[in-house]
């Protein structure tokens, strides 16, 4: 394979277009080239997830991960590209989704993003992967249904990776304390000590 980058600015882009994987034109705010950039950018905040100090398994695991968003993220860029991401990629997801959450206590409330750097940074993540998932629903075209599922199993894997991190980390999970908040008749909250 030759060099695909010999050149990095073209100045083609300066009009508001950008070229798509088959060479036809379009609008930098196109939704397809919105749902391919939201995903470089979870790909960009994995890798400085990986950044942190972290289990060799999750490194590993997250890793394949940016394989498989790159995968999806050519899809999406190039029409009529055959598919790249296998099925197994969402099952394998769910398996590791499954095997860590056995390790995990039962939650009964949401919990506070935050914890220590790397389950913080996971939280993070699984934001930018809430907003790919997004952007690839609103962009419909070169988004298949297992880009869809993909991105879907993946924000829940990031949520059970940051509370194994939090654990990992020693400290425990901030639950979200919605009874705070005293209601009067008048329908605007109060602040009521806890």
């Amino acid at each position: 394979m030759g060099y695909r980058l010999s050149k990095i600015y073209t100045r083609t882009g300066d009009d508001g277009t950008t070229g798509l994987g088959d060479g036809q034109r379009v609008a930098k705010t196109d939704p397809r080239v919105g749902a391919y950039g939201a995903i470089d950018e979870l790909n960009s905040v994995l890798g400085w997830v990986r950044s942190h100090s972290l289990p060799a398994e999750i490194d590993s695991l997250l890793m394949n991960v940016q394989h498989a968003l790159f995968d999806i993220g050519a899809e999406i860029a190039t029409p009529g590209m055959n598919p790249l991401l296998a099925p197994e990629a969402t099952s394998g997801l769910e398996e590791a989704i499954d095997r860590h959450n056995a390790t995990l206590p039962p939650l009964a409330e949401f919990i506070l993003p935050g914890g220590g750097p790397s389950a913080a940074a996971l939280h993070i993540a699984r934001t930018a992967c809430r907003r790919a998932e997004r952007e690839a629903c609103a962009a419909s075209a070169g988004v298949t249904a297992e880009n869809r599922r993909y991105l879907n199993r993946l924000s829940d894997l990031l949520f059970v990776l940051a509370r194994v991190l939090l654990r990992e980390e020693g400290r425990g999970e901030e639950l979200w304390h919605h009874k705070r908040l005293k209601r009067p008749s008048g329908g605007r909250p109060d602040s009521e000590p806890t």
